[in-house]
């Protein structure tokens, strides 16, 4: 996928080889490695990374969810990017690459994750679609934090996540910014570690050593997506 397309906001930041090395691992910690399997229906999570639009095709016509909803409205750093929301362009693109268009719901509300998994439970309902499962797809670096929020906040949907299959070295040419990516897998790890204290996710154990990488690339600067007190 053209660079223009997943980051129009790249500044193409390099890291360094001790942040990246800590970078890598988070980025492992946030996947989850689920098999996949078929689902009541998928979820296109919105974000900046049309990459995420790209999956949702494939897995749908690859035959694991008979529906798919994307949802997200925007953010300041998709607003200019996609201008009718990130789930109306999203939609856009899936349908360009083969999906019905009476297969889609878009969801075009949401401003963060929690509201992601509502609106779209709450419009597969509208529906009238049943679910028992639903296939998250987003980035891949916010497996995890989706998965903590699922589990929260519609228990009774079993997940699993899905991400592009891509290394982190690969994650980072095709963004083009280390740094927006770094500072990126620092913020979700923030909020994985955070949020279930708000009441938004379920609590999950961090390894020490991605504590201490965190707690570095914290320290060295990588703090742009942290939220603020």
């Amino acid at each position: 996928m053209p660079l223009a397309e997943r980051n129009p906001l790249s500044t193409a930041h390099a890291a360094s080889s001790q942040h990246h090395a800590d970078a890598q691992l988070i980025w492992d910690f946030h996947q989850l490695g689920h098999q996949l399997r078929p689902c009541s229906a998928g979820i296109g999570l919105g974000s900046h990374d049309l990459g995420v639009a790209t999956l949702a095709a494939d897995l749908y016509l690859a035959g694991l969810f008979p529906v798919l909803v994307f949802s997200g409205g925007n953010s300041p750093t998709t607003a200019d990017v996609f201008p009718r929301g990130e789930a109306v362009h999203y939609a856009e693109h899936a349908i360009a690459l083969g999906i019905p268009e009476d297969a889609i719901i878009i969801e075009p509300r949401a401003a963060n994750t929690g509201q992601n998994i509502d609106y779209s439970r709450d419009a597969l309902a509208a529906a009238a679609i049943p679910v028992t499962s639903v296939m998250l797809i987003s980035k891949p670096y916010m497996q995890r934090r989706a998965y903590a929020t699922i589990r929260k906040a519609w228990p009774e949907a079993e997940p699993v996540c899905a991400s592009e299959d891509i290394t982190f070295d690969e994650y980072l040419k095709s963004i083009g910014d280390d740094k927006l990516v770094i500072d990126m897998l620092v913020g979700d790890l923030q909020r994985v570690i955070e949020y279930p204290a708000h009441g938004f996710a379920i609590a999950q154990d961090v390894p020490a050593d991605v504590t201490d990488a965190y707690q570095r690339l914290i320290a060295a600067g990588y703090d742009s997506r942290l939220m603020k007190e």
